[in-house]
Parts: structure tokens; C-alpha cells; sequence
């Protein structure tokens, strides 16, 4: 066999045009050379490989043709998402409702205790109205729809379907400038966003690696779904009578959820043509086979590496949260607490996002968990003067509507919780993997900011044409 030899002026040539064509096609070019390199595979494997005319195609492939097709992919996907939301949200009222009686049974009879005890009024309130009633909602609200939610999510990841979402999103990231392995660090921000900005280690370009870490926050982590749907279900849900409701609030939930992958597309875009400028490169997505689903391992997983974790994480914050929240709430400047000093200030800017006083400051005090951001909420509000007992979840509907709470009010909740600044923990970790505290600095100014413009840009337009 003989040698061929290249004249080194011609090697030197060859390096040039493939440089010129680096530079003049980018990503056609390097997508070309992925190609051919499958194509490559491809005629190999036909050589050396013999498949049975009767064999056909794999139920894998079949399968695939149909969730990453582009004409059944995405509704297919948003439909699995839709109806996870719904069994949550319809499964979850009515276990809801009796942690919820037995719960603040208990306070009740704890109440008594107190009482024949002849224990300090200030100690029964710091205890029972500040710690327990903060526990006990965390437990009530959240417990039910984690047990369902995670476990249908964990689910979908033991059948091997969530990098088929990938897939379907590697399109989006790519023409947003940005690495297509975006989309798994995204669906891993869906557990917890601190696992999504950790996952963006798997992104070997710098650049790219700090967009999929700045833009994480914006799909919804554990501690955020349980806002999303309990406010979906008993605020907007509630407008409909029946299943209806059900249905509609879980639509809610979908939509939010893409309003947030929107978002994070267009923040990643103008990163990617701003500061974080750059030429986005390419990578190959191997699809894992479909594994019939270990339904023990799921849900031990799911509830005890997941809803357990979520719940413990949350009571161990919603404690002292509730507590100072109670202390604030009950220690006097002149004729106002210190809570409604903080919230008046706060009043003007909480307006003009839609919201109030109260809203701003229990984001503000939720920072070190998002669990305890409706906790935190409750309780300012029956600290405020309210005289409702929080006994159901009828009760807090109320609870709102009695605070001048309307729909605009609940639905730019909802998307500041969606859009708002990360957890105190994924600050950490954002500045932990960057290495610099610039970054969670400017993910916190990016993300309150974007979040803060949509919330005003909607109510000035409710406003304006007078749908509130």
C-alpha cells in the first residue's frame, strides 16, 4: 500500500481554506463536519452489520418518529406536561383539605394547652400563630401536590423521555446563540435550580456555560411549583365551577411554564449578542433507549430524594421565617408594626407591579427559600389585622380577597415567582461555580429586573384598558 505525500505548501493551503470556511459559515461548517463523520459511522456499521429484512425498525425508533417529530413533538410534550399538572392539582384538594382540618385541629388544642398552662400571651402567639401556623401550611399545601407531582415527574425521567425534550428544544437554543446542552441543564432546573447550575458543567464552552447558568432561574424549581399551582388552582382555577377549574388551572401552569422557556430563550439570545458575545458551538445528542419503568425505585426516589428533601428544606426555614415574620408583625412603631412599616415603604413600587407592600416583602424574606414565600405572605397578612382564622384553603382565598387581591394580583404573583430573583441557595452556588461574586450579583439583577418589567408592563396595561 503506498504513501501519499503532501506537498507542504498544499498542507499549508488546506489549513487556510478550512479556516476561511470556519469563519465565513460557523455552524454550517461545523455542522457539516459533524455530519459527514456520521455519515461516515453510518457506512461502516453498514458493512460490518446485517439486520433481518423482516426486523424493520425498533420500537425505540418507532416511538421516537412520533415525540420528536416535528409535527407531534411539541404538542405531545406540552400535553404530558398539561395532564401532569391536572392529576396534581385535582388529586391533591382533597388530601390537601384533611392535613389541613387535622393540622389546625391540633393548633387548636395546642391553643388549650397554652392556656391552662397560663403561658405568656406573646409566647402562645410566637409558637402557635407564628411557628405552627407557618408549618402547618407548608405541610397541607405543599405535602399533597409534591407526592404527586414528583413521582409523575420522576416518571417521565425513568422512561427515558426527558432527553427527548431536549431534542425537541435543541432547535430553540441553537438559533438563540447558544449550546444545545442548554435544554438538559434547563430540565434539570425543573428539580432544583442549583442542580441546574451545577448541571451546566456538562457545557464545556465558558461562555456558554455562565448563559445556561444565568438564564437556569427562569423555568420553575420544586419550591416554586407548589405557589404556582396552589394559586392557579384556588385563585384562577376557582373562577370555574367543577373539573373545569381543574383544567384551567393546570393550563395556567403550562403556560407558565412556557412563558418561562420563553424567556429564557430571549435572555440567552441577548446575552449571547452582548456581554456574553460569541460564536455558539456544536455538539451531538445521543438519545438513551426507553427502560420500562422500576415504579419502587421511582417512587422511593421521588419522596424521599425529592418530596421529603423539598419539605424538610422548607420547615426548617419556614420556622425561624414564621417566627420573625410573627415578631415583626407584632413589634410597634408608634401606632404601626415594624411588618407594616416595611410594607408601607414598599407599597408604591408593589402597586405598580400589580401587587402590594406585603407581596414585595414576602419575596423579600422568602429569599432564603421560595417554599416559605406564601407562608410568609399568610402570615403578614392575618398579623396585619386580619380576623380570619387560616383553617382551609377556601380560607386563604379569602384571606387574599380581603387584602384587595384580584386576578391581575394573583397572576403577576405568579410571574414574579416565575421570574424573580434565585433562591439564597442558588446565589451560593452560582458564585461557588463562577467563582465570583459578580455573577449571582448580576443574575439577581437580571432576573428581578426582567421580572419587575413584565409584572409593570402588565398591570399598566390592565390598568389602562380598565380590566381591573
Amino acid at each position: 500500500m503506498g504513501t501519499t505525500y503532501v506537498e507542504p505548501r498544499t498542507l499549508q493551503e488546506t489549513l487556510e481554506q478550512m479556516q476561511g470556511a470556519v469563519k465565513s459559515r460557523g455552524d454550517q461548517f461545523r455542522d457539516e463536519i459533524v455530519s459527514t463523520i456520521y455519515q461516515q459511522a453510518e457506512s461502516i456499521a453498514a458493512e460490518v452489520v446485517s439486520q433481518s429484512k423482516e426486523e424493520g425498525p425498533s420500537w425505540d425508533d418507532r416511538i421516537d418518529d412520533i415525540l420528536t417529530s416535528r409535527t407531534f413533538g411539541y404538542p405531545l410534550m406540552l400535553a404530558l406536561l398539561g395532564g401532569i399538572f391536572w392529576l396534581t392539582i385535582t388529586g391533591a384538594n382533597y388530601p390537601s383539605q384533611l392535613l389541613s382540618d387535622f393540622l389546625f385541629a391540633i393548633e387548636a388544642r395546642l391553643s388549650l394547652v397554652f392556656r391552662a398552662l397560663s403561658a405568656p400571651e406573646w409566647l402562645q402567639g410566637l409558637l402557635l400563630s407564628g411557628t405552627y401556623r407557618g408549618l402547618a401550611w407548608v405541610v397541607s399545601v405543599m405535602l399533597p401536590p409534591m407526592a404527586i407531582f414528583f413521582p409523575l415527574f420522576t416518571l417521565l425521567e425513568d422512561l427515558g423521555y426527558l432527553p427527548r425534550v431536549a431534542f425537541n428544544l435543541d432547535g430553540f437554543f441553537k438559533r438563540a446563540g447558544t449550546h444545545g446542552k442548554q435544554a438538559l441543564t434547563m430540565a434539570m432546573g425543573f428539580g432544583c435550580n442549583a442542580a441546574g447550575v451545577v448541571a451546566a458543567r456538562i457545557i464545556d464552552s465558558p461562555r456558554e456555560r455562565m448563559i445556561a447558568i444565568i438564564t437556569n432561574n427562569f423555568v420553575p424549581c420544586n419550591g416554586r411549583f407548589p405557589l404556582l399551582i396552589s394559586l392557579s388552582a384556588i385563585f384562577l382555577g376557582g373562577q370555574v365551577v367543577g373539573a373545569y377549574g381543574n383544567a384551567l388551572a393546570s393550563l395556567v401552569v403550562v403556560a407558565l411554564v412556557l412563558v418561562g422557556i420563553t424567556v429564557t430563550l430571549l435572555v440567552s439570545w441577548a446575552l449571547s449578542k452582548t456581554l456574553l458575545r460569541g460564536v455558539p458551538s456544536s455538539f451531538s445528542l445521543e438519545l438513551p433507549p426507553y427502560r420500562p419503568p422500576q415504579i419502587g425505585r421511582v417512587l422511593v426516589r421521588s419522596i424521599f430524594d425529592r418530596t421529603l428533601f423539598v419539605l424538610r428544606r422548607a420547615i426548617m426555614v419556614a420556622a425561624p421565617a414564621g417566627a420573625i415574620t410573627w415578631i415583626l408583625a407584632n413589634s410597634y412603631v408608634g401606632e404601626l408594626s415594624v411588618l407594616a412599616h416595611a410594607a408601607r415603604w414598599l407599597e408604591p413600587f408593589g402597586r405598580a407591579l400589580g401587587l402590594d407592600g406585603y407581596i414585595i416583602l414576602a419575596f423579600l424574606l422568602g429569599l432564603p427559600a421560595n417554599e416559605i414565600v406564601i407562608p410568609i405572605l399568610i402570615m403578614s397578612y392575618l398579623g396585619a389585622g386580619a380576623m380570619l382564622e387560616l383553617d382551609s384553603i377556601e380560607a386563604m382565598r379569602q384571606l387574599f380577597l380581603a387584602n384587595g387581591w384580584t386576578w391581575l394580583t394573583a397572576l403577576n404573583t405568579m410571574l414574579f415567582s416565575l421570574l424573580h430573583f434565585p433562591c439564597g441557595t442558588t446565589l451560593l452556588v452560582i458564585g461557588r461555580e463562577t467563582g465570583h461574586i459578580k455573577w449571582p450579583a448580576l443574575t439577581f439583577a437580571i432576573t428581578t429586573g426582567i421580572a419587575s418589567t413584565v409584572c409593570f408592563v402588565i398591570a399598566q396595561a390592565a390598568g389602562f384598558l380598565g380590566l381591573v
